[in-house]
């Protein structure tokens, strides 16, 4: 998954070794300059009249880093993340009947998201962990990413149409549907409105026609999801799903899950 800021500093590089050169603007006194663009946080290319890029004002780097930090931050703080922090690869027990395939296929894809990815399974089977491993891993690589159970995403919708709401429902509804990498887990779990049912299906249609890593995670079995998820869903083309066999190990130590014949009595000498 490439960050937004790698599109911008290519094209910039494009420009330059088309031997255009660059001059920055003059920057307004009070703002901080940077090496490249002087404090002007945009680069003008210096070419003749008639040239594709005259007149044309493009974003330098340093521009960019701060949107993309900005970007990066408000995603951390909208995820859902805090308590599933502690929901890692390492702390996850592949050992478990059941779950290997599930865990290698999420590694993979925290690795390089590509498409989406679909986990089912019962209650305490795991999936809810190796989602939130994935966004734990694009977030400690500077990617950004947003983890979400929907329907506390449905609530948060909702909640912006009140008159004290301090966000806007198309800037939220927006940022759910185009972020770089979106986690839904529970999907299926929401109360079956005709407008929530509306709302996932117009966030869903959107990453699937753009492509757009996704993974979901549901105890339902696919025939009780919507038809029209369910239809994108089974294009192995875009999609992989996976069925997670294991039972709850929650009420399971750790040291229990691996090995479950009974342990001989340990005597002291």
């Amino acid at each position: 998954m490439k960050r937004v800021g790698e599109v911008t500093n290519r094209y910039l590089i494009n420009v330059n070794t088309n031997t255009d050169e660059t001059r920055a603007i003059e920057p307004p006194p009070s703002v901080e300059e940077c090496p490249m663009c002087k404090g002007a946080r945009h680069l003008r290319v210096d070419v003749p009249y008639g040239h594709p890029f005259f007149g044309r004002l493009l974003p330098c780097e340093c521009l960019t880093r701060e949107q993309d930090e900005r970007a990066f931050t408000e995603l951390e703080r909208f995820s859902q993340l805090d308590p599933f922090r502690h929901k890692t690869f390492e702390n996850f027990d592949p050992k478990v009947p059941g779950v290997d395939k599930a865990y290698n296929y999420a590694r993979k894809f925290a690795q390089d998201p590509q498409g989406w990815f679909v986990l089912i399974g019962a209650y305490g089977s795991g999936k809810t962990h190796l989602a939130a491993a994935i966004a734990n891993y694009a977030l400690a690589n500077r990617n950004q990413a947003l983890f979400t159970v929907v329907p506390d995403l449905l609530d948060h919708l909702r909640s912006t149409f009140a008159p004290a709401s301090d966000v806007q429902y198309d800037e939220l509804f927006e940022r759910v549907r185009s972020v770089p990498l979106l986690v839904l887990d529970d999907l299926g779990t929401e109360n079956t409105t005709p407008w929530a049912g509306e709302k996932l299906y117009q966030i869903l249609n959107y990453r699937y026609n753009e492509q757009m890593p996704t993974v979901i995670t549901t105890n339902r079995p696919l025939g009780n999801v919507d038809d029209r998820i369910r239809s994108r869903m089974s294009d192995e083309a875009m999609c992989e799903i996976i069925q997670i066999q294991a039972s709850d190990y929650r009420p399971k130590k750790m040291g229990e899950r691996l090995d479950k014949r009974p342990r001989k009595p340990q005597y002291r000498r």
